[in-house]
């Protein structure tokens, strides 16, 4: 049974099921948004619920992920690598980040391919101390055009077997 699987046996709602989706790292909208229309919902509001979704995390990572990663260091050694694999991600994205700004940030976010997308683009932003204020319009710039990207991809692949 399949992440997507076992929240449809609890919630019987497809839109539900789309924003906790897009609330989740590696999927986020970009696997959100398949999962809405294949349970039903029109591509425009898979695309919406899953944005929406995807933005609700935004303001938390931002805001406290540097404070998690520290006590995840200090009180569970073993989630060390982890932390330090996440970090060194998101300092492969300083000099994106520090050459265009945020419109790099924008950019990160926008492209909808693995290892980017909102949680990258939020993680990036309070490594490099991006106050939540200027992030947070960028990354849900770049969440909005992953959504439409997504979409017609989605509505595009869907058309070819239909």
């Amino acid at each position: 049974m399949g992440f997507v699987d076992f929240l449809e046996s609890f919630i019987h709602d497809g839109m539900l099921v789309t924003f906790l989706v897009a609330m989740t790292p590696v999927l986020e909208l970009r696997g959100a948004i398949p999962v809405g229309t294949a349970l039903g919902l029109s591509p425009m509001q898979a695309m919406l619920v899953s944005v929406l979704g995807n933005l609700v995390p935004v303001p938390f990572i931002v805001l406290f992920i540097r404070r998690v990663f520290d006590w995840m260091k200090r009180r569970i050694p073993r989630l060390r690598g982890l932390v330090s694999r996440l970090e060194r991600k998101a300092e492969s994205k300083r000099e994106l980040i520090h050459r265009w700004q945020l419109l790099g940030l924008f950019v990160l976010v926008a492209i909808p391919l693995p290892g980017t997308g909102a949680w990258t683009g939020a993680l990036v932003a309070a490594l490099l101390n991006i106050r939540l204020k200027h992030a947070f319009p960028a990354i849900a710039a770049g969440v909005v055009v992953a959504g439409v990207v997504v979409s017609l991809l989605t509505v595009g692949v869907t058309g070819l077997f239909a």
